[in-house]
């Protein structure tokens, strides 16, 4: 069963940049797409970004031009670059891993800790 740890969060201010990170064992990354979500407080976890296996990404429409994902094999990690941060990115960040990319959080039952978000000045 895959392991998963996200890291990398924190506060930054408006306009910030952060990186996070989502580190996995248990599995053979390379055949996984991985997801990036959220979770702000009150609210329902949200599907932010995914790369497939081959390469290809996709964004919900709020972070496009702004989060960069990707990953590197070798390592069994992916990552978030998350630029241009606004206080609506406040959030716990949360990843995880399928045969495809997944944009809706409630099929999958385990999650990591999660790293929080917060751009606040």
């Amino acid at each position: 069963q895959v392991q998963l740890v996200e890291s990398g969060g924190g506060l930054v201010q408006p306009g910030g940049s952060l990186r996070l990170s989502c580190a996995t064992s248990g599995g053979i990354f390379g055949i996984y797409a991985v997801g990036w979500y959220r979770q702000a407080p009150g609210k329902e976890r949200k599907f932010v970004a995914g790369i497939s296996s081959e390469g290809s990404t996709n964004y919900t429409d709020s972070v496009k031009g702004r989060f960069i994902i990707s990953r590197d094999n070798a390592k069994n990690t992916a990552y978030l670059q998350m630029n241009s941060l606004k206080p609506e990115d406040t959030a716990v960040y949360y990843c995880n891993v399928g045969l495809e990319v997944v944009t809706t959080p409630d099929r999958f039952i385990k999650w990591g800790q999660g790293t929080q978000v917060t751009v606040s000045s």
